[in-house]
């Protein structure tokens, strides 16, 4: 087949806009209802909303919740586990749910008597803030409960939240009378992951508090049951593990009620059993990899118990591969397939174990594993091919060498096309991609958003800078007090070695990012160290201004600065140093901006006063906001809208004539 030639950033693409947003997000919070499995899965097209879905034991996958029912939990704005169900031998399952829009718990009984299909309240209405919140519910109908995590406002300041350990009556009663829920557990500012004990007789949760975030320091917690009397009561919780430098991420029973948790104890998130008397917790699997990531939303899970004992578990370097761990001797077998990450969601069916797979080649899909035959194959969310495979990135692993010679983790993704290819004389332009968290990173997986730039000849590396997870204690706490130095050091160095390697065009760089990275990609218009070096930038819901973040984002990042610059009260001088807002007339370079108008994590109020300051130095830029969109874009049409954009700004940028 002949090769035509044309300049980087010019091929014709099959991929359009349109088509990345229709298959923007993934399924998520799988769960087993007895022989059935359980999500919620994105429907782009229809505002955004999280669908629920039920795969039978016949194979087949339905929605089970028309629209405007979007399963979603808004607690700590980032969500968790929105539902759970139950299995019962008359009537189908009873599945209890967050609904987005008012936040209520609602049950249904999608295959019992028609007046009970449509989903019933069982909490009150939405007060203060839009709450109270619900996450990671915990269905007993053996004591005619539901028992999760709610948070409730208690003032007008973003801050101002209780969360506690409730149970909600399922006959519907707390509708309409709040004193019929029950507290259950007060413990910590923030509290997640509560588990009873097959037996019934202990509860297990996780806590942290201000000014620690969930990575940083966690604490698994213990108490009794008494079910003694017509109600069950907690008892006096006391800590089996954790601390201020050790972070449980995940905790949960084996089915001869073995308590198990995920600790970085050793400077690496690996298995343990946690013995209930207080004794030393036993290593697993002590190995230097990674068998967690940051909990960011309740209901994450990395590993699951087996019903022979065997542990499912989710572990690697940088990624996240399946496999089967024997407790008994640390012996670890890898799921078979091509699948090179896998989602924090896993659910167990008898023998069977299902997970969300993607690969650089396939996006997300629902896999399962039979742990008997060792066969695993697609039974949901199956990706199919919406193009020719040959526009696909063909990414690439590399490391590169830091400020101070230290090792930075990079997915480099070149310009990539089956029929046309650029003049042998001519390097391609980049972006550097910083994702967001910071205390995350980036997965190699197929992403069409990349394709769409790579398939056009815009060539995309994306950066696990200083800070990011997957790499280890150590390599996450290289930010501590460093965030706006680390993270634009570490994606400048990439940029720098793919330029003098040849790999990239000198004057074609640019840098984009979200959240975090949007700070990243703002502090790099504004850093000494990064002067020449970009050409343009795409910063989406950013943080802006440190010294006012802590005043007008939600309660669960209120405090992260505290770890990621410095405590404020004595690093003053440092959040004023690298505020973008207050280093605006340093910015010489074009620049997008992309804000969603209802994000409570990074408000607009940021991007409106960095407008405001460059208004005196009147650098070029477009700023486009979205209303019905929080932190992230979910709706179909504001992720053509802003993704058309960023071309848009490349193709001015990097000097490209509009072609194919």
């Amino acid at each position: 087949m002949s090769i035509s030639h044309a300049r980087y950033g010019t091929w014709p693409s099959p991929i359009d806009a349109a088509l990345v947003a229709a298959r923007d997000g993934r399924p998520e919070y799988l769960t087993a209802v007895g022989e059935e499995l359980w999500w919620t899965a994105p429907r782009p097209a229809e505002d955004g909303r999280r669908a629920l879905l039920r795969l039978t034991p016949d194979g087949r996958a339905r929605s089970e919740l028309p629209p405007p029912w979007n399963v979603r939990s808004r607690f700590t704005e980032y969500g968790g586990q929105p539902f759970a169900g139950q299995p019962r031998e008359q009537d189908g399952p009873l599945v209890v749910f967050c609904h987005f829009a008012d936040q209520r718990l609602y049950a249904f009984e999608p295959d019992g008597p028609e007046q009970r299909r449509a989903p019933r309240p069982l909490t009150p209405p939405a007060g203060r803030g839009g709450g109270p919140r619900y996450v990671d519910p915990l269905l007993l109908p053996d004591l005619g409960e539901v028992w999760c995590v709610r948070e409730e406002f208690t003032g007008d300041r973003p801050t101002d939240v209780r969360r506690a350990l409730v149970a909600v009556p399922l006959d519907g009663s707390a509708a309409h009378d709040p004193g019929a829920l029950r507290e259950l557990v007060v413990d910590g500012h923030f509290l997640a992951g509560p588990r009873r004990s097959p037996d019934g007789r202990h509860l297990l949760w996780l806590t942290w508090d201000h000014p620690r975030m969930p990575w940083e320091s966690t604490l698994l917690r213990l108490a009794e049951l008494d079910t003694g009397g017509t109600r069950t009561v907690v008892g006096t919780p006391r800590t089996l593990l954790g601390g201020p430098s050790e972070a449980v991420a995940q905790a949960d029973w084996a089915a001869d009620g073995t308590l198990l948790a995920v600790s970085d104890r050793t400077g690496w998130w690996n298995p343990h059993r946690v013995p209930l008397d207080g004794g030393p917790p036993v290593n697993l699997c002590a190995r230097q990899e990674e068998f967690a990531d940051a909990l960011w939303k309740p209901g994450q899970r990395w590993f699951a118990t087996l019903p022979d004992g065997l542990l499912a578990v989710l572990h690697g370097r940088g990624a996240a591969r399946l496999g089967v761990l024997d407790p008994s001797d640390g012996h670890l077998v890898d799921a078979p397939g091509d699948w090179t990450e896998w989602a924090s969601t896993l659910a167990v069916v008898g023998d069977r174990l299902f997970g969300v797979a993607a690969s650089p080649r396939s996006g997300p899909e629902i896999v399962e594993l039979d742990t008997a035959t060792g066969h695993a194959r697609v039974v949901a969310e199956e990706h199919h091919d919406v193009v020719d495979p040959a526009y696909y990135p063909d990414p690439r692993l590399r490391t590169f060498t830091g400020p101070g010679g230290r090792t930075v983790h990079a997915h480099l993704h070149p310009p990539h096309h089956p029929h046309y290819a650029a003049a042998d004389e001519e390097a391609p332009p980049y972006v550097v991609w910083a994702h967001g968290g910071p205390t995350g990173r980036a997965p190699q997986v197929l992403d069409l958003e990349i394709a769409y730039f790579t398939s056009r000849g815009i060539g995309v590396v994306q950066v696990d800078y200083a800070g990011s997870t997957g790499y280890g204690r150590a390599y996450r706490e290289r930010l501590r007090g460093e965030w706006g130095v680390a993270d634009v050091e570490d994606c400048a160095a990439v940029a720098r070695a793919l330029a003098d390697e040849g790999v990239a065009d000198r004057d074609r760089l640019a840098i984009r990012g979200g959240s975090a990275g949007g700070w990243t990609a703002a502090c790099s218009l504004v850093s000494p160290a990064t002067e020449g070096l970009y050409a343009g930038a795409v910063i989406s819901y950013p943080v802006l201004d440190p010294s006012s973040f802590a005043e007008v984002t939600h309660d669960l990042e209120s405090h992260y600065l505290t770890s990621l610059i410095g405590p404020p009260d004595t690093a003053a001088a440092r959040y004023r140093e690298r505020s973008p807002v207050r280093r605006a007339d340093r910015v010489r370079v074009p620049f997008l901006l992309l804000q969603g108008l209802d994000d409570a994590v990074c408000p607009p109020e940021q991007c409106e006063r960095f407008l405001a300051a460059l208004d005196r130095v009147r650098s070029p830029h477009t700023y486009l906001t979205f209303e019905g969109e929080g932190h992230g874009f979910r709706r179909q049409d504001t992720v053509v809208r802003a993704l058309e954009a960023e071309l848009a700004l490349y193709r001015q940028v990097f000097g490209i004539e509009r072609g194919g």
